[in-house]
């Protein structure tokens, strides 16, 4: 039937993964989540108020390029604890001193909720309970 050359050319059905597959029917929420989601924020070896100072500080010496690092630590791990309104103010902040359009601002209360489902399900200790 197929040559092998016609089987290597055959596309292979695309493996959604986790995220895409709790955001199946909403596609909006994905694209907001997909650029600053971590995907397991407990390798981060800083707190989300170290982050929040350190933003502040390179914001204060007018270094945009580190303050928005920063702030996107922040609102990363803001989204992993589940605090919508930290997630919107470093964001927000992230944002402002970058100009750069973050997607979460526009329904963080939603991001986070999808990304608390997608932690709670994918980041589990052996015995099954969320490690947040």
């Amino acid at each position: 039937m197929f040559g092998k050359k016609d089987e290597k050319n055959m596309a292979k059905p695309k493996t959604l993964t986790g995220l895409e597959q709790l955001c199946v029917d909403d596609k909006e929420t994905y694209e907001a989540l997909l650029p600053v989601m971590f995907l397991d924020p407990r390798k981060i070896e800083t707190t989300t108020k170290q982050a929040a100072d350190n933003a502040k500080k390179f914001e204060k010496e007018e270094d945009s390029v580190g303050a928005r690092l920063w702030y996107e630590i922040a609102g990363g791990l803001s989204l992993f604890e589940g605090n919508v309104k930290k997630v919107g103010e470093y964001y927000g902040s992230a944002e402002r001193v970058t100009g750069t359009k973050y997607l979460i601002l526009k329904n963080p209360e939603k991001a986070v909720a999808k990304a608390r489902e997608y932690y709670s399900k994918y980041l589990t200790d052996a015995a099954g309970a969320v490690k947040a």
